[in-house]
């Protein structure tokens, strides 16, 4: 008697990625006439009402006819995911909601179509969450994000066959989604994954300073990015508030804690090793949309290879510099073979990438 063969169950993905809300990008050069219209810091990231968006992206509409408007899957969490899917061929799968709406659609396929897992993904009734990303001609952007009428996933929606056989957990911080990020983190340890946390804008560091210090001080973040406004927002009113001072903190409460400095590189820290890297110098910014995040994916890809901590900023550092080559936080095909380059060039390993 021959055994049937029992249905495959599809493996685990090794990075899951937790983005409560689906969100899509609008990507557009703008010069400084625009920007001076808009109300909020320049170069920063805060949240619009819908209204606001649609006037924004109206207003686009009348100057961008040269470059037209950009759209895509967006959000830190979603870029990581994608860009180690993509560009390092790793496994992984994202956590959250999207709208009943063309923009929720256009998320899932793009993300589908990137290779990342979009089963842990709920559709819900209402709309998608979008962001105008504002680009100057010095590659700087201005984030202006619609989120509060958009669908997102709950606390209670979680489950723990969300994130069983997974390895790794990549988190934004949010204080809308805290409650979320909490509960993600209580199941993730107790299916042995390990977290990681990007602390989001130096406005979410600025306003919520209390609440993010409290969940790095919990032990529960093992990796913590932090660019070089985040980490100043970070220890701000103490004694020296600069980016070693910054490393310093996040690496009492977290195993690997990285301080990104924009043209400077970055520095990192593991348990007592602390390393400086270099930016790449052959990277002319276009857009720094995603430059951070695709850091992320590159410093991740080189954890899971078992890499030194030089050379894991180093990955970092090559992914991070793809990204800012062309408009959006997605990297471009001819961007992903720049890179590849970049690693064979530094002796770092270039990954198989069979899709």
């Amino acid at each position: 008697m021959v055994a049937e063969a029992l249905p495959k169950v599809p493996e685990a993905p090794l990075v899951l990625g937790l983005q409560p809300a689906a969100l899509i990008d609008n990507v557009a050069p703008v010069d400084w006439s625009l920007l001076d219209q808009i109300p909020g810091d320049r170069n920063g990231s805060i949240p619009v009402q819908k209204d606001e968006l649609e006037h924004i992206l109206k207003e686009l509409s009348t100057q961008i006819s040269a470059v037209p408007l950009k759209k895509m899957a967006g959000g830190s969490v979603a870029n990581t995911v994608r860009g180690l899917s993509v560009g390092f061929g790793v496994a992984t799968g994202i956590i959250g909601a999207y709208g009943d709406d063309e923009q929720g659609q256009l998320f899932v396929s793009n993300m589908g179509f990137s290779g990342v897992s979009i089963s842990r993904l709920r559709k819900k009734k209402g709309s998608t969450a979008q962001c105008v990303c504002l680009v100057d001609d010095s590659g700087n952007r201005t984030m202006r994000p619609c989120l509060s009428s958009a669908v997102k996933i709950q606390a209670d929606e979680l489950n723990k066959e969300d994130f069983t056989g997974s390895k790794w957990l990549v988190l934004r911080y949010a204080l809308l989604n805290l409650e979320v990020i909490q509960a993600a983190i209580r199941i993730a340890k107790q299916e042995g994954l390990s977290v990681s946390l990007d602390l989001a804008s130096f406005e979410m560091v600025r306003n919520y300073r209390s609440e993010l210090r409290q969940l790095l001080e919990s032990g529960n973040i093992d990796l913590c990015f932090a660019n070089e406004d985040e980490a100043a927002e970070l220890l701000r009113g103490e004694q020296e508030p600069g980016p070693e001072a910054a490393l310093e903190y996040l690496s009492r409460h977290c195993r690997w804690a990285v301080v990104t400095l924009g043209s400077k590189g970055c520095i990192a820290k593991h348990d007592k090793e602390v390393v400086q890297v270099p930016a790449i110098g052959e990277s002319i910014a276009t857009d720094a949309t995603g430059a951070g995040d695709l850091f992320a994916s590159g410093f991740l890809y080189g954890l899971i290879k078992g890499l030194s901590l030089e050379a894991c900023c180093k990955v970092g550092s090559c992914s991070g510099g793809s990204v800012i080559r062309a408009l959006g936080g997605e990297v471009t095909p001819e961007n992903w073979q720049w890179m590849h380059k970049q690693l064979q060039l530094k002796d770092l390993p270039v990954p198989d990438i069979s899709n």
